[in-house]
């Protein structure tokens, strides 16, 4: 008989936290029992998961008490004090934050690409920023392959990477654009900021507050990340990462130096049509490239316009198009909870 896991999800009424239960119960997660955990405001709210109602509880230590895995995504704040305690009482924390990313102490993790990294857990792992997690699913089997030396990216990021109020900001500018109203902004670029811009028929060079190198906390958590999980922390990383007015799936253009001489554009789609979680979509004669209008709701990462760089004969460029709620977040999580099973770690 296939064990069946106590599961708790924290931030169970949220935007990742519902695709979180989605995908627990599409994938047919082996769930004894499950705790839908949120903030006390939340406590005896109905939540329906898998044709059964259950009542929020709310996410305390003691909450955690007979959980096997705690799925984490109720913010960095509550992550940093809870999950510690999930790990205290026996419970492996997949944290969905930026709390723990880069602390060399917890792995950080996308089951395709460093799936080694899982053993060396004590009790918390970290779920990859949604934007690095399909980047490096694109970039190991290249890696693998050729080598790597660069890597420079630019994304155009969907809105429901910012939540919930973020996405109803944009249907709601995009109903005062056509009516003639002025357009009110509170929310994007990030909430707790001085300005507020418009999204509707915009985009928005900034997410996350700017550091003190120039560089934004989205963009320093790509850098990091990514030599973090490809475990290269030498390799050069630079971002730009932009806001869009699209509902779901982040997009990236991607341009790579490879360390193998006289690799191909033919050689790199072969690399990643063999890849485990990635699609090839690259038919440039018929209009084939990923976009995410098609990748929502969708588990792969997706991938295209591979063409070799006119001036760099090791240099390539990509498009890479992934849903930032699935594969960007709850999908990770859940996988990750799934390789561990597969390789008895929990």
């Amino acid at each position: 008989m296939t064990k069946q896991y106590t599961v708790a999800v924290v931030g169970a009424t949220g935007a990742v936290g519902t695709k979180m239960m989605e995908q627990l119960a599409k994938r047919k997660f082996p769930i004894g029992k499950i705790k839908l955990l949120a903030s006390k405001k939340s406590v005896g709210k109905d939540i329906t998961f898998n044709g059964q109602s259950y009542k929020i509880e709310e996410a305390t230590a003691e909450a955690f008490e007979g959980v096997d895995i705690a799925l984490f995504s109720a913010g960095g704040s509550v992550s940093k004090v809870l999950a510690p305690e999930a790990a205290k009482r026996g419970a492996v924390a997949i944290d969905n934050t930026s709390a723990f990313r880069m602390d060399p102490e917890v792995p950080l993790v996308v089951p395709e690409v460093n799936p080694g990294d899982l053993a060396k857990h004590k009790g918390i792992i970290a779920n990859p920023n949604c934007s690095t997690i399909q980047m490096v699913a694109a970039l190991e089997p290249i890696k693998k392959a050729f080598g790597l030396t660069n890597v420079i990216v630019s994304t155009y990021q969907a809105v429901s990477g910012s939540g919930i109020n973020a996405i109803e900001e944009l249907k709601a500018q995009s109903g005062e654009w056509e009516k003639g109203k002025d357009v009110e902004a509170s929310v994007l670029p990030v909430k707790g900021d001085k300005k507020h811009f418009p999204i509707a028929r915009n985009v928005i060079p900034q997410i996350d507050v700017f550091t003190d190198n120039g560089f934004t906390y989205e963009e320093m958590k790509m850098i990091n990340e990514t030599k973090k999980i490809l475990h290269m922390p030498e390799l050069p990383v630079a971002a730009t990462c932009v806001r869009v007015p699209v509902v779901s799936g982040h997009s990236e253009s991607v341009y790579i130096e490879v360390e193998k001489e006289n690799v191909s554009v033919e050689d790199v789609k072969k690399a990643l049509q063999n890849a485990q979680g990635i699609v090839l979509v690259d038919d440039i004669t018929a209009q084939g490239y990923p976009m995410p209008i098609y990748a929502e709701g969708e588990d792969e990462v997706f991938v295209g316009r591979i063409r070799k760089d006119l001036a760099k004969d090791k240099g390539f460029h990509l498009w890479i198009v992934a849903d930032n709620l699935l594969k960007g977040a709850a999908l990770n999580s859940i996988q990750i909870a799934e390789a561990m099973i597969d390789e008895g770690i929990i």
